[in-house]
Formats: C-alpha cells, structure tokens, sequence
C-alpha cells in the first residue's frame, strides 16, 4: 500500500491583501507614473507648438548642420505657423526638387526626455542630486540623437529618389526610417540607457539601504482612510477628466481635425490642409486642456497623502490632546 503523503512541516502562508498592495506600490510605481507623465505631456501639447522654443533651437541646429554636411542649398529654414520650425530639404531627385519637413511638438524629443526622467527620478535609493544630475545628462543624450534622426531623414530620402528621381513619393524610405524610431528606435533606445545607468550607479544596492533607512521617516502614500470629502473631490475630478475627453471626442470635426493633425505630424509634412487642421484642433482642445489639468491635481491631491511615521504621529496627537484638555478647562 503506498505511503500517504505528510505534510510539510512548514507551510507557506498565503499573502495578506494588504501586502499585495504594498508589493504592487512597489511595483507599479513606475509604470502609473509614466502614464501620468503621458496623459499630462498629452495635454500640454495638443495647443500648436507648445514646445516652440526647442522646436526652433532643433529645426535652426537641424539646417545647419545639413548645410554643413550635404552642402550649401541642401535645407532651407523658414516660417511655419508663426515659429522658424520649417526646414526643406532641396535636391534635384526630389519631386518638385524639394521635401518640406517641419519639426512639430513630438518631433522634438521632450517625450522621450520625459520618458527617462520618470525612469529615473523614480528609482528609489539612488541620491537626489545624482537623480537630478542623470536625469539632465540623459536630456541631453536624447537631445542630440534626436539631432542625429533628423539630420538622417536627408540621406534617406535621397537614397529612395536616386533609385525612381522626380518620382512623387519616392522619400518612402525616409518615411519608413522616421516611422520606425518614432514607435519603437527611440523606446529601446531609452529602456537600454536606464538600464546601463541602474548598473552604472549600482541601483540595487542604493534600494537596499534607502529601505532600511526610510524606517521612521515622512513619505507619500497612497490614502487609506478615505472621507466623504475625498471621496466627493474625486469623483469631481473623475467627472472633469471624463468631460475633457467627452469634448473632444463627441465632436466630429475635432477628431476629424485630429486625424489629419496626426497624419501631418507622423510624416512631418506641411500642407495648407495641415495647417487648418492644427488650426481647428488647437482651439477645440483648450477647454478640454483647462478641465482635465484641474482634474489631474484633484486626483493627485486625493489618492496621495502623507505618511507620518508612528512616533510623530503619537507627539502630533499627545499635543493636539493637550491643547484640547487646556480648551476645556478654560471653558469649564
């Protein structure tokens, strides 16, 4: 007869609801920050240029150095909804003998700037001030591969008219090269630059200590103890975000506007079709902007509040207790 199976002499217990929720503060920490960063990035940008100043020191370092490199006449700079982002690229093999490209707010690079910022503000244990210091130096790094796109776009395009020249449409592989860093190059780009950074400043070991030594000290959390009050800002700020979505995306020439806007923006193309489309987008979209921005703070005020370590707590207590005593004996 086989032998019953015993059973260990430990067993494991199963997790607590409440360490669930600390494992998944500590893991989805980043992700959620990230699409903060996105949904706000989303919203500071839908007005035309908002990034305008970087869009000009891009497009003015862009035409230089296309100058410089392919020769005087290869790129002419000008004028593009009022900010010097117009850059056109000029060769004989062209279709019309020219490409007008113009460096819009997602060209730019400050989302992938914001990508690796979060990434790496948000690794905990490593010193603020080296947190800060890499985060600039990563902006950096960003801002000159992203020079460096741009100033491809030239030779790819030409290696696609040199094959088919004066062909309408012939830039495709500028197309395809752009299309391919603009969903994914720059992503990989930018989780291998974290990663190499984690490692340089030994991240692991800087977590470590942080969590031995964050014992007994202020830090945010996310709101366990919830009043009618919180709960009525939240809903609120729910009901404002919803409504900024609701007033785009219930209106039919807005997202027909959008559509273009997007298609104009993944090609950086420039037509006088474009420049209506950004035209009606932007005015339909600073309503929205205005009501999901106050419905962000009302989420961010809400779900996340202080955590005062126990000790404090208690003196906080013992002296509002005091001052209550010595209220009432007055009173009294």
């Amino acid at each position: 007869m086989a032998e019953q199976s015993k059973s260990l002499p430990e067993e494991v217990e199963d997790l607590s609801w409440g360490e669930v929720g600390k494992l998944a503060q500590s893991y989805l920490r980043i992700p959620m920050a990230l699409i903060l960063v996105e949904m706000f990035y989303w919203f500071i940008t839908q007005p035309t240029n908002t990034l305008g100043l970087i869009q000009e020191s891009e497009a003015w370092i862009w035409y230089q150095l296309t100058e410089l490199i392919y020769g005087s006449g290869s790129a002419t700079l000008s004028e593009y909804n009022g900010w010097t982002t117009l850059v056109t690229l000029h060769h004989e093999d062209f279709w019309a003998d020219q490409i007008r490209l113009y460096v819009s707010d997602e060209c730019a690079g400050v989302h992938e700037m914001l990508f690796i910022t979060v990434l790496i503000m948000m690794t905990s244990g490593v010193p603020q001030r080296l947190r800060i210091r890499s985060a600039l130096v990563a902006c950096g790094i960003v801002y000159v591969l992203n020079i460096v796109r741009l100033l491809m776009l030239y030779p790819m395009a030409l290696s696609g008219c040199a094959e088919n020249p004066n062909l309408m449409g012939c830039e495709q592989p500028m197309h395809d090269f752009h299309a391919f860093v603009y969903q994914w190059g720059f992503l990989i780009v930018l989780i291998l630059m974290w990663l190499a950074w984690f490692k340089w400043v030994n991240a692991g070991d800087h977590i470590r200590k942080e969590r031995e030594a964050s014992k007994g000290k202020w830090k945010f959390i996310y709101r366990n103890n919830w009043t009618n009050m919180h709960i009525a800002v939240l809903m609120a700020s729910v009901l404002l975000i919803l409504g900024a979505f609701a007033n785009v995306w219930l209106d039919d020439e807005a997202m027909e506007a959008k559509e273009t806007v997007d298609m104009c923006e993944f090609y950086s193309s420039v037509t006088g079709t474009c420049g209506e489309a950004n035209d009606v987008w932007s005015q339909e979209i600073q309503t929205s902007w205005s009501l999901a921005t106050l419905g962000m703070l009302g989420l961010a005020g809400t779900v996340v509040t202080i955590d005062r370590p126990k000790s404090e707590q208690s003196k906080i207590d013992l002296i509002e207790s005091a001052a209550m005593l010595a209220k009432n004996s007055e009173e009294e």
